[in-house]
């Protein structure tokens, strides 16, 4: 009983939804960068970031019964609603038309089997979940890789190196020491976890409604209003002034208090 209170119980310290500052210092250093390990970082970042990813999603760890990592075969590249490329027989040249992009969950935490989730382009030329997915399929393809080879793969010196959430910390923590602290946090607040609670975040400071935000992140439960932050300051600036005319209320009586 006692230990199943303590799973129960929300964890005494949530990591900080990165805001997008954090999310272009680290593309931009991969975008000038000649490394496809940084490069890779970088692409698995956004789509942590869009797609509202666990870690266990999106970096290469090893299988276990909370982390199914995304295959190559998992990816849907699309031009239009509905002229679905062929990932490994189209020209390199017809994936970057690409204007809409699916990751397949196969398998998943809340359980659902299959379901498949899509992003168009966000009209940024490098931070954009459809560039991304575009990158790293034509990145694979370069080198041969199976359609079982997990996104989170690149190839230096044509050997395949797996993207850990370490990975995904450093740089994310490289960004937050360079940007300083006008973000409101420090760098050890952020990990690889913190990108599901950022889009999250970016989603209802967007005034996007809690149930699609619920829908896209798939939970299955009030879950969610863990990962949502009221420290991000769009959502608070404005409250006061809404309080004060909210505020100005009164209640049905109930047959106890007396009529005048």
């Amino acid at each position: 009983m006692l230990a199943s209170f303590t799973k129960k119980d929300p964890p005494p310290h949530r990591v900080k939804p990165v805001p997008i500052a954090v999310l272009r210092s680290v593309s931009a250093t991969a975008s000038a960068s000649q490394c496809p390990i940084q490069q890779a970082t970088a692409d698995m970042i956004i789509l942590a970031f869009f797609f509202l990813l666990r870690p266990g999603e999106y970096t290469a760890k090893a299988a276990t019964e909370d982390s199914h990592p995304f295959l190559l075969e998992n990816v849907q590249l699309f031009i239009g609603p509905t002229h679905r490329l062929d990932l490994f027989t189209a020209a390199p040249a017809q994936l970057q038309l690409a204007t809409f992009a699916t990751l397949t969950f196969a398998k998943q935490k809340n359980g659902v089997k299959d379901e498949v989730v899509g992003h168009a382009r966000s009209g940024d030329p490098y931070l954009c979940p459809v560039l991304a997915l575009i990158r790293r399929v034509i990145h694979l393809r370069q080198h041969n890789a199976p359609r079982t080879t997990p996104l989170a793969t690149a190839y230096h010196l044509a050997l395949p190196v797996a993207i850990l959430p370490a990975d995904i910390t450093q740089a994310l923590r490289i960004a937050v020491t360079i940007i300083g602290p006008s973000l409101g946090f420090l760098p050890s607040d952020v990990s690889a976890r913190c990108l599901r609670a950022a889009g999250a975040t970016a989603l209802l400071c967007a005034d996007v409604d809690t149930c699609h935000i619920q829908l896209l992140g798939r939970w299955r439960s009030d879950e969610m209003l863990r990962y949502l932050h009221l420290q991000a300051q769009p959502l608070m600036k404005d409250f006061s002034r809404k309080m004060l005319h909210g505020g100005a209320f009164a209640l049905i009586p109930n047959q106890l208090v007396p009529s005048y």
